[in-house]
């Protein structure tokens, strides 16, 4: 028995979805009977299909924990050839935070809950429990890996798994990077000027709920910080009430839920655009 089969059975005798990979980290290929998905694909991919191929085809897909299927003779050539083991951490659920330079393990440390973290060639996994959707490049050399990926499997990692925070969930919610609705225009106020948003009170109770919105927000913090700054731009962007300390006191609330002072200025910029301002 190979050193990677042996691998992948004890992963699956402990619950986690396995599959073989070959050089440079990529899935074996599919047989000629799934090439391009002619099968339908297995009933757990995105499209739910037909295929119940004996090999492990069709990548993350063919991930299982049974160890009839894992040592079978189908998989045996799989395995002569591997180069790793991965699994699937979704079907786990499980959810990895692939962070590929030492900038990225900084900012997670600086912002991510601590969790259980294994080191990689090029950094560290870090893992949480809980499952949710996958993507790539969520922040320079961060990734995200849960539904429908695989990681490959470096070994048993040091602390303590903890459930998966929603700042992780936020990760994969984008605000718009482009402004596609048309441009609402904010009426000049009338009275030459003057107006009642520079009550210090009112403006205040403004600010303030805003910052509070943003601190409460459980989910979708990306999404919740642009819809705010819109929010106060609405009300505020053309009467000359908002000074760099108000600004400030958004950017500081978003920052502390995990934005980045790019993701930030870009939001600010977002809702300034989307408004004409």
């Amino acid at each position: 028995m190979s050193e990677h089969l042996s691998t992948a059975l004890r992963l699956a005798s402990g619950g986690l979805p396995v599959l073989p990979l070959r050089a440079g980290k990529l899935p074996f290929g599919n047989c000629p009977i799934c090439a391009r998905n002619a099968c339908g694909g297995r009933p757990n991919m995105r499209t739910p299909g037909r295929c119940a191929c004996p090999a492990p085809c069709h990548g993350w897909a063919a991930a299982t924990t049974d160890p009839h299927v894992i040592d079978s003779a189908p998989w045996a050539r799989a395995w002569r050839e591997a180069a790793a083991v991965a699994y699937h951490p979704g079907g786990a659920g499980l959810t990895v935070v692939d962070l590929d330079s030492t900038e990225a393990i900084a900012w997670a440390r600086k912002i991510l809950p601590a969790t259980l973290t294994v080191r990689t060639t090029r950094g560290e996994h870090w893992l949480y429990q809980g499952a949710m959707q996958s993507a790539n490049a969520v922040r320079p050399d961060v990734d995200v890996k849960s539904s429908m990926q695989y990681a490959r499997w470096m070994g048993t990692g040091t602390g303590t798994m903890t459930a998966l925070p929603d700042i992780v969930r936020a990760l994969t919610v984008k605000e718009p990077i482009t402004v596609r609705t048309a441009t609402v225009t904010v009426p000049v106020l009338a009275g030459g000027g003057e107006c009642r948003h520079r009550t210090p009170a009112y403006l205040e109770r403004g600010i303030a709920m805003a910052e509070q919105r943003i601190t409460q927000a459980r989910s979708a913090v990306h999404t919740t910080v642009y819809r705010t700054f819109l929010a106060v731009l609405s009300a505020h962007g053309q009467c000359g009430c908002l000074t760099d300390a108000h600004i400030g006191r958004l950017f500081t609330a978003a920052q502390a839920k995990g934005e980045s002072p790019r993701h930030c200025t870009d939001a600010w910029t977002n809702a300034r655009t989307r408004l004409g301002l």
